[in-house]
Parts: structure tokens; C-alpha cells; sequence
């Protein structure tokens, strides 16, 4: 495991949040809040989440493979201190805690957080206050309250691992977070520059609040791929994935999908990561003959694990023969099903050049294809 392990703490209810279920579960700009927060840290080191022993089930049909999913406890400090004690002896030297209800958290913010802990043993990110502040009783102000260095506190705080497993293992009660266990064990806590838009959810007019965040936030990518397959002997074309009869085949290093083939450059254009043949050298023999889906399966991952979805894809094949029509619907479907995206998001039509060029001689198959991706 790598040296640096997050830990995000999801076993609440969430009840004050409204909405019927658990606030890390409700959906937020079509992905759960919780999927959100994963997401942001899945780049930095493993992640350990901590879910009630009610959703455990559900974490691992959403999160399974990609976190370790710990049981929580009896009170967030608890739960804590379960999933530091999976993480004991798996050589981490430094973790992240983080709300499981703050999806925002930016990685600028984590990264400042890490370089604090190079000369901390312990940081966490907070605002100042600014606001005036009252001491209230009975609905009545009582007193004004000093805002003189006063900060509101956030999450992801992070810790040299043995030291706050020491300290967690050590303090007696409960407390609101890591920080006050590490002030209870004597650890130094450098603060660092928090950020207005890591916002925990809580109450139902926060998810109104996140809304408008994602409006400001949505990054949309468009990129188009073009292939061309010549005809060789053969008695079936492959094309989106689906094999067609034909009196001739398509020659080609894989198994000539140019549909697919097509459509994976288009996303690996959208991303900047190049084309098929940066991932998957034509000069690399394991590839010859490979099944297309491999490499759209490999794009669609690799723009997940950037944090991109799959908004729509069309793809456009041009060819006089064989025809495409009787096929295109389960064309799409099953592009759909590699990509994991729905059914929907995914268009196969066909054209022809009017007898005009390669593709009027009937010497090859061209394909065009356009993948948008979105982030939120």
C-alpha cells in the first residue's frame, strides 16, 4: 500500500439533510454525493470507507475493487479509529479523514494539506471567521462573542499515521473530529487556507448550494475519431462490436472494428491522451487480433478515472455495403454496454459516399465518431 492511505467517514444517518435516505447516498448532478467525494481522492492514495453496517452491501456494489470498505461505529470518532486500526501495519506513513458529505474538496486543497504535513505532524484546512459572532439564549442575542482567531473548520485533516493512531487509541470520549484527538495527544496542527466551495452537507438547502457549485465547476470535453478498414477474404465484418455477414472481411491489426476504433479516439481525443495506437502499439504483438473492446473499455475507464462520464456518443459508419440499418440499434447497445453508459447516450447510424471514392468502390469501411465527456 502506497504511504499515504484516505480515510472517509460515511456512517451516518444524515437525517437532518432530509431527502428519505442517508445524505451521502442522495443523488447531486447524477452521481451520489458520496461517489463524488470518492472520486477526489482516489488519486492521492488508497481509500478506506467507512460506511454504516447497514450500507455495507451497497458500498460494495458501487465502490467494491476500489476502496476498502470498513464498518463504522457507535460515534465518528469510533469509526475512525476502526479504519486506522485496518490500516495498521500496512506501511502508511501519513493519512487524510475526510467527510464522506463534503464532495467539493478540490486536489489543490488536498495537496496543500499533504506538503503541511511535511513539516507538521498533523494539518487541517479551516476559513477564518469573518462574520460577527453572538452568544444566544432563548432566542435572544446575550452577548457578542471575539471572532479573534477564530477559524471554521474542514476536512480532509491530515496526520503521520502512527502518531494519530497512537493518539486515537489513547483518548478516552467522544470528539467532533481528528484534530481535537491530536490536540488531546499534544500533536501541533498547522492550519492551511481552506476553501468556501468544500461545503459539508447537511441541511437540505446545502444540496440546493451544490447544485449551483457544479454549475460553476462542469468541465465539458468534445472529441472526434476517424478510421478507415480496407476489405479483404473473409465472410463477416465486426462493426461497433457486433458481427455482421458479409462476403468479405476488414484487415487490420485487431480485428478491424473500425466503428470501435473509431469511437475509442474520439474519447482519447476528448482526454488528450492520444489515439489507439499510443495505449495499444500496433508494433506490440499481444495486440494482434485483439478484440476492439479492450480498447474502448480502456478509454471509457481512463476518462472514469480522470473524472469525466460519458455524456453522449455518435458514430457514424460510411460504407455501401454490408448494410447497417438491420444492425444499428444493437450496434449501439452494445457499445453502450462496454462503455457502461446507458442505452441512450449511444448513436449508430450508417451513410454512404454516393459511389464516390474508396468507400463508393466498395474497397473499405470509414467510420466518424464524437464522444462528449462531462465533469461535474
Amino acid at each position: 500500500m502506497s504511504q499515504t492511505a484516505i480515510i472517509i467517514v460515511a456512517a451516518g444517518r444524515g437525517t437532518r439533510a432530509g431527502g428519505g435516505e442517508p445524505k451521502q447516498w442522495r443523488m447531486l448532478g447524477g452521481q451520489s454525493v458520496l461517489a463524488r467525494t470518492v472520486r477526489a481522492f482516489e488519486p492521492f492514495g488508497p481509500v478506506v470507507l467507512v460506511l454504516h453496517p447497514d450500507d455495507m452491501a451497497r458500498g460494495l456494489a458501487e465502490f467494491g475493487g476500489r476502496t476498502v470498505l470498513v464498518a463504522g461505529g457507535e460515534s465518528r470518532k469510533q469509526s475512525v479509529r476502526n479504519a486506522l486500526e485496518t490500516l495498521d501495519e500496512k506501511q502508511v506513513s501519513r493519512v487524510l479523514i475526510h467527510d464522506g458529505a463534503r464532495p467539493f474538496a478540490s486536489a489543490d486543497l488536498i495537496r496543500r494539506v499533504l506538503t503541511a504535513l511535511e513539516g507538521s505532524p498533523a494539518a487541517a484546512p479551516a476559513l477564518p471567521v469573518t462574520d460577527a459572532l453572538w452568544r444566544g439564549e432563548d432566542g435572544r442575542v446575550v452577548a457578542p462573542v471575539s471572532r479573534d482567531g477564530l477559524y471554521r473548520a474542514q476536512t480532509p485533516q491530515g496526520f503521520r499515521f502512527p502518531q494519530i493512531l497512537q493518539a486515537h487509541r489513547s483518548h478516552a470520549g467522544d470528539a467532533a473530529d481528528d484534530v481535537e484527538v491530536a490536540l488531546a495527544a499534544g500533536l501541533d496542527v498547522a492550519i492551511v487556507r481552506g476553501e468556501e466551495d468544500n461545503i459539508k452537507l447537511t441541511w437540505p438547502e446545502d444540496f440546493a448550494r451544490a447544485e449551483r457549485i457544479l454549475e460553476g465547476r462542469m468541465d465539458i470535453r468534445l472529441g472526434n475519431g476517424f478510421d478507415v478498414h480496407a476489405f479483404c477474404e473473409g465472410d463477416h465484418v465486426m462493426l461497433c462490436g457486433i458481427r455482421v455477414p458479409h462476403d468479405r472481411g476488414l484487415a487490420g491489426h485487431s480485428d478491424a472494428d473500425v466503428g470501435m476504433h473509431a469511437l475509442t479516439d474520439a474519447i482519447y481525443g476528448a482526454l488528450a491522451a492520444g489515439d489507439i495506437g499510443r495505449h495499444f502499439p500496433p508494433s506490440d504483438p499481444q495486440w494482434k487480433g485483439a478484440a476492439s473492446h479492450v480498447f474502448l473499455s480502456h478509454a471509457a475507464e481512463l476518462a472514469r478515472t480522470r473524472g469525466f462520464s460519458i455524456g453522449n456518443a455518435d458514430v457514424t459508419l460510411i460504407c455501401e455495403r454490408p448494410k447497417i440499418g438491420p444492425h444499428a440499434i444493437d450496434m449501439a447497445r452494445e457499445l453502450a454496454r462496454i462503455m457502461g453508459v446507458e442505452a441512450e447516450r449511444v448513436s449508430v447510424k450508417a451513410t454512404t459516399s454516393e459511389r464516390l471514392g474508396f468507400t463508393g468502390r466498395e474497397e473499405g469501411i470509414a467510420a466518424i465518431a464524437t464522444a462528449t465527456l462531462v465533469k461535474t
